[in-house]
């Protein structure tokens, strides 16, 4: 039979051409709807990219659900109007602690700006110059609303509507075809970020999740997988007939479950601890890079940044968990020799109000920092700290739109055109070394 008749579905073929990935929450109805969208092409026809992408490049998003309180991450300590406006939460500069609340790790001196005193793990890559704080990041007219501004930062888009920025970049650059490797994220749901008119992204919460069902559901989904991998498709099982779709389907569902488990499971090069939920998600991702798994984008999230009261302990404790998870995974990286393939991108929603509240606390506020880490960026704080007295009805007023950094990452590091993804033209935040542009 040819290579390129329709019914030369094998197991070779699936690994040539990438395997669709799945998870338990979504198991065959999930299948069958990207089985029908034609995940398998001939031989012949491979899916191909857009010339100029680098294929060798990821992007690994971090969200930080809830509205992480910027103020108390990256610390305006040279500023009385923040020691003022937070008596309990205020961080105190460097060796002049406040309280419960601590003192701030050095960030820039000549600012008058530092870290958390749980993020030492970021302050490590601050210090070894892989660490980059864009300042001020938001959007005008910011909406207060978890799930209405979560949109916004999802979709690139103020009205909020449409498809996820991430999922539209792939529909611009796959050339018709959706990539079944090029995006998971690491969650029950997949976010809206991810989702493009073809392009959909794998999700799934752990490595024991992650396991094709066909036994488990009926017999009579796992024997057509064996058979098809010992003899090839069977001669009467006609293209287009219900017989070769769940043939096909079944095939594809072992053989992702296979791949991404090989890879999720293998020992780790650096010891993450079990206990903190960010720290596990970047192990997996950092064992599927590793795995040589064709992922472009990856998407994780560390929840519980709504810190309305009795901020001091959550947030710290939140603080910690992300300063380690990211230590370890750049270490963890560049144990790989993967370091300068990777770029990681941290987001919020939005960040806190300026003033705490009456429960130790802080309510919704509005503009709050962004992190990007990796050899390639430009290290160091990137522009000013938005002013703490010209304040938006007590909020802080945003100085760069986080759609600027989007259309960096988008353009100078994916090297896709940033404003049909976008839909819009932005200014370009200058996050990267000039030497990674090329």
């Amino acid at each position: 039979m040819s290579g390129t008749e329709p019914r030369a579905w094998s197991r070779r073929l699936f690994m040539q051409q990438g395997v669709t990935l799945a998870s338990i929450a979504s198991t065959v109805p999930w299948f069958i709807q990207r089985s029908a969208q034609g995940v398998m092409h001939p031989l012949d026809s491979a899916v191909s990219s857009l010339a100029g992408v680098p294929e060798d490049r990821v992007l690994v998003v971090v969200q930080l659900g809830g509205g992480n309180d910027g103020l108390n991450t990256v610390i305006p300590y040279f500023s009385d109007d923040y020691r003022r406006a937070r008596p309990v939460l205020a961080v105190g500069a460097p060796g002049r602690p406040n309280g419960n609340a601590g003192e701030a790790l050095q960030l820039d001196a000549d600012a008058g700006l530092g870290l958390h005193p749980q993020l030492g793990g970021l302050k490590d890559l601050h210090d070894e110059g892989l660490l980059s704080v864009v300042q001020g990041t938001g959007y005008p007219n910011p909406n207060r609303s978890h799930f209405t501004s979560m949109d916004i930062w999802h979709t690139g888009r103020h009205d909020a509507k449409g498809n996820g920025w991430i999922g539209r970049y792939f529909d611009n650059s796959c050339n018709g075809s959706p990539d079944p490797e090029g995006s998971i994220s690491i969650g029950r749901t997949a976010p809206l970020a991810m989702l493009g008119d073809l392009q959909k992204p794998v999700s799934f919460e752990s490595e024991k999740l992650f396991r094709w069902l066909g036994r488990d559901l009926h017999d009579s989904m796992e024997s057509p997988y064996e058979r098809i991998n010992r003899m090839g498709m069977p001669e009467d099982a006609e293209p287009g007939t219900q017989a070769s779709f769940l043939m096909r389907t079944a095939l594809d569902a072992q053989l992702s479950s296979d791949r991404i488990r090989e890879a999720v499971v293998a020992k780790p090069l650096v010891d993450y601890p079990r206990n903190n939920p960010l720290a596990n998600q970047l192990r997996m991702v950092g064992a599927m890079i590793r795995g040589g798994m064709r992922t472009r984008v990856y998407y994780v999230t560390l929840g519980g940044f709504d810190t309305h009261a009795g901020q001091l302990g959550s947030h710290g404790n939140r603080m910690r968990q992300f300063g380690e998870a990211m230590r370890l995974f750049q270490q963890d990286l560049s144990s790989q020799g993967n370091q300068d393939r990777v770029l990681t991108m941290v987001f919020s929603e939005f960040g806190r109000r300026v003033a705490e509240n009456a429960s130790g606390g802080t309510d919704h506020g509005t503009a709050a920092p962004m992190f990007l880490v990796g050899p390639m960026v430009r290290a160091g704080v990137l522009g000013q700290h938005p002013s703490l007295t010209d304040l938006d009805s007590g909020d802080l007023r945003h100085t760069v739109d986080f759609r600027s950094v989007y259309t960096a990452v988008l353009q100078d590091w994916m090297k896709a055109p940033a404003d049909q993804v976008l839909g819009a033209t932005f200014p370009k935040a200058q996050i990267f070394k000039p030497e990674f542009l090329t």
